[in-house]
């Protein structure tokens, strides 16, 4: 094996390494009896699942109802981002009309800034609309943002279809719609899973636009609540954490397992034209 082979696999292993022990630490501290993450051992000495069962019995903290504002959020803003993608992307690829370039030259350079450089904005215009400490507020501003980030992806994949199918279905006599719907939507399916996991896992473990919107404990996600557990100055329940911690990763990892061909096919998809 030659020397940079070696330093490669080197690399690599250091780096796994770096990824993969902090998240199996929070694992096993889940599991760990008291309350401190501090352990002199990587596998507790004694195992309890008492954290976890804390997690739905607890009168201090609404795991339960952060959960479940979780879903919620992320769940409708991957509908509606997806959506908002879909018809926009489309459009983009397949149609001509006055401000298209401008349109998108215009989301190219909003690509460009990272998002909460626009906390500010967002925060004066939910404000004016007194939709501060709504879930939907979250909803359009995680959708929107999905769409913006997107949009170039879909549009790729869009690039990619011959325009002979449009031409052909529309000599049949199919409508614009009929062609979009039993068409395009069917050959989307992969592009379309990317795009919704992406915006789902945004939505599911974003902290900051949470933390600006979200006002009381029973509008709030997992990532604000889980935050305000160990943020407190008497907290002393980390182990508590690391087990809500635990619970929050599941669906994503399910999902990005699952989902995990569909994810390679729609990234790839739109990468040869643009």
């Amino acid at each position: 094996m030659k020397p940079r082979h070696i330093a490669t696999y080197i690399v690599l292993t250091v780096l796994t390494l770096s990824i993969v022990y902090p998240a199996l630490w929070i694992v096993m501290s889940s599991f760990k009896a008291g309350n401190s993450l501090y352990s002199e051992t990587l596998i507790p000495r004694a195992f309890t699942f008492d954290h976890y069962k804390e997690l739905f019995t607890s009168t201090r903290y609404q795991y339960v109802t952060w959960y479940a504002n979780t879903a919620k959020v992320a769940v409708l803003s991957a509908l509606l981002g997806t959506l908002m993608t879909l018809l926009g992307s489309y459009a983009m690829a397949r149609f001509r009309f006055a401000g298209r370039k401008f349109g998108l030259m215009g989301l190219l350079v909003l690509n460009m800034f990272p998002s909460f450089m626009s906390l500010v904005a967002i925060y004066i215009l939910l404000l004016q609309f007194n939709l501060l400490n709504s879930h939907w507020a979250l909803i359009l501003v995680y959708s929107s943002g999905a769409f913006i980030s997107n949009v170039f992806v879909a549009k790729g994949f869009y690039d990619t279809i011959p325009r002979s199918l449009d031409e052909a279905a529309r000599v049949d006599g199919a409508s614009h719609w009929i062609v979009f719907t039993r068409i395009m939507i069917p050959l989307s399916k992969q592009m379309l899973t990317y795009v919704s996991l992406i915006i789902f896992n945004g939505a599911w473990v974003d902290f900051i636009f949470a933390r600006l919107i979200l006002k009381t404990a029973d509008k709030e996600t997992l990532a604000v609540g889980l935050y305000d557990i160990v943020n407190q100055q008497t907290s002393t329940d980390f182990t508590f954490f690391a087990a809500g911690a635990v619970l929050l990763s599941i669906p994503v990892l399910v999902l990005f397992i699952w989902l995990q061909r569909f994810l390679v096919d729609g990234l790839t998809a739109g990468a040869s034209k643009g």
